[in-house]
């Protein structure tokens, strides 16, 4: 398998994939958006992991099972809050390395991404559309043999339009 990037419009909550990247708060307790509707399609025993984790800080990432999922792992990656700074963009793009990363480390070869930060965190989509894509290439460039297909996952189709502009100039 080689490493591959798609763009598709989804309910993340939906795909058989590896795993799938929660844009969680930093007590991993759940919340709203995509966080509240993974945490309510994977059951209550991911709300009991979680509990044991410890929280998260902003830029980095924790896994656990996914339990009704059907993907097999679920990521959390804490997302900054925007608020315009060299800060927000390099935890933001801390949020999807790193979140590869982790994936590597647990022999996970799918993966799919929401838009992190983008919703009740108010981080611009175009900004952050730009800096989900350099993060995941410049993965991809450095791992070249680890064969990973990542999936960024549009809510909407005005959403994914962000991310089609980017890649088409």
């Amino acid at each position: 398998m080689k490493n591959e990037i798609k763009f598709m419009v989804a309910d993340i909550t939906t795909l058989e994939v590896d795993a799938i990247v929660n844009a969680a708060n930093k007590s991993l307790l759940g919340g709203g958006g995509v966080d509240g509707a993974i945490h309510a399609a994977a059951g209550p025993e991911l709300l009991e992991e979680c509990k044991k984790l410890g929280g998260c800080e902003t830029g980095h990432s924790k896994i656990t099972k996914a339990y009704d999922l059907p993907a097999k792992y679920v990521i959390h990656t804490v997302g900054p809050i925007y608020t315009g700074s060299s800060r927000d963009a390099a935890e933001l793009y801390s949020c999807y390395y790193g979140s590869l990363d982790l994936a590597a480390e647990n022999d996970i070869h799918s993966i799919a991404f929401p838009g992190i930060s983008t919703g009740v965190y108010g981080y611009p989509k175009a900004e952050a559309a730009q800096i989900a894509v350099k993060a995941v290439v410049n993965w991809l460039d450095e791992h070249k043999e680890y064969g990973m297909q990542v999936n960024i996952v549009a809510y909407s189709k005005e959403d994914y339009k962000v991310y089609e502009k980017l890649v088409r100039g």
